[in-house]
């Protein structure tokens, strides 16, 4: 029996459930596959967002043999094969490589000349940003595309379609959670109402719960209200109420959240509200994300709380967050200054600060820039004090 996944896999550009951003009618990537002008492509993004898919119906658009590989297993004298069957061929292959940032630097060497040649359309997928496990040169013949999680809206549409189509009895409490827990994976939503609808009928939500207890994936919700509750943690904590912080976090729990989801928003939390104010809040916050994803819930909760306390009776500061905005608004304006000839790789004119007691008058920077501006709450006034102490040299 075909699983519903499968039956219902997309066939064409249209089909494809979300990406407007990339597959809209003029979005780039969809022009670049409609004109047959696709360079070797490296697509990442979320479980179940379609990478594949999209792979597999650009080799049917343009009338190419599919091959689909996957980087942990991949053999070198396999793709060998491949290329020499089409050495002559006025068609060539789509190679797909799944799990692609796990190419070892040999497969990539091996893959280079062939894409270099165009012996074959080269579209690699992964759920990680493969960009620096790709060779530079890897990368010069190559775009990225990112694919993001499937919205709420369109997994909904999506299910209704599928389940009108297949006659599935789904109460409407059983639909909302089919979406909120799927966390933007279609594959997963339609796994999950396959199990149910072979359970029992109607399909409800007290029996997809008892198959799927938690939802999945980063900051999936059930409803907007699942949004805001997040949202009304964080800035309870960045207001400093403790109960208010405690009492969203255990709706968040009690919804079905991902302790690791809560865990990763309360880490950028600790860096973007609180940062230089209280240092070891940060590294508070990376140790409740190692210790959630060895422990899960229901012991999982212990740690979030003590770490959503601490977090929210930090002194807090956002001049490190707003410093690197700063920075990169610079950049992005054009700002582009040259390194100073002194403090280049193996620089003879470069001034080593230990030999002047750990700091000397030097320039590194080509343009006089200000990024930095200290708010002086808690710990920061002992850095600020460290910082003048230095450079004023005394």
């Amino acid at each position: 029996m075909v699983s519903l996944a499968l039956k219902y896999r997309p066939k064409t550009l249209d089909a494809i459930v979300g990406q407007k951003h990339l597959l809209g009618a003029k979005a780039p990537l969809r022009r670049l596959i409609e004109s047959n002008a696709l360079p070797h492509s490296f697509f990442y993004g979320p479980p179940g967002c379609g990478k594949t898919t999209l792979a597999r119906i650009i080799a049917a658009q343009l009338d190419k043999p599919f091959y689909e590989m996957n980087a942990t297993t991949l053999k070198i004298d396999d793709l060998r094969k491949i290329f020499k069957e089409y050495a002559n061929a006025l068609q060539k292959p789509l190679i797909f490589i799944d799990e692609v940032h796990r190419l070892s630097k040999n497969q990539q060497e091996v893959l280079l000349p062939y894409m270099e040649n165009n012996a074959a359309l080269v579209i690699g997928a992964s759920t990680e940003n493969p960009y620096y496990a790709l060779t530079a040169a890897m990368r010069s013949r190559s775009h990225l595309f990112e694919l993001e999680a499937i919205l709420p809206e369109e997994m909904s549409a999506y299910l209704q379609q599928i389940v009108s189509l297949e006659s599935i009895s789904v109460q409407e409490d059983a639909m909302e959670y089919l979406v909120f827990s799927s966390g933007g994976d279609v594959r997963a939503m339609l796994n999950l109402l396959e199990s149910a609808h072979a359970v029992a009928t109607p399909v409800t939500r007290e029996l997809l719960k008892q198959i799927r207890p938690h939802t999945m994936q980063a900051g999936s919700a059930e409803n907007e209200s699942h949004y805001e509750l997040a949202s009304a943690m964080i800035k309870s904590i960045r207001g400093s109420d403790i109960d208010a912080a405690l009492y969203y976090l255990a709706r968040l729990i009690e919804g079905g959240e991902p302790a690791e989801f809560i865990a990763r928003r309360l880490a950028i939390l600790a860096s973007e509200d609180i940062g230089n104010a209280n240092p070891p809040a940060l590294n508070l916050a990376a140790s409740t994300l190692t210790i959630v994803k060895h422990i899960g819930y229901p012991e999982a909760r212990i740690s979030l709380s003590q770490l959503v306390i601490y977090l929210a009776s930090s002194p807090k500061s956002n001049s490190a967050y707003k410093a690197i905005n700063a920075a990169q608004k610079a950049i992005q304006s054009g700002e582009i200054y040259p390194v100073p000839d002194h403090i280049k790789t193996h620089a003879k004119a470069y001034i080593y600060p230990h030999n002047f007691g750990g700091w000397v008058a030097q320039k590194y920077l080509s343009a006089p820039l200000r990024f930095y501006e200290t708010q002086q709450i808690g710990f920061e006034k002992t850095l600020y004090a460290w910082h003048e102490k230095i450079v004023s040299g005394t």
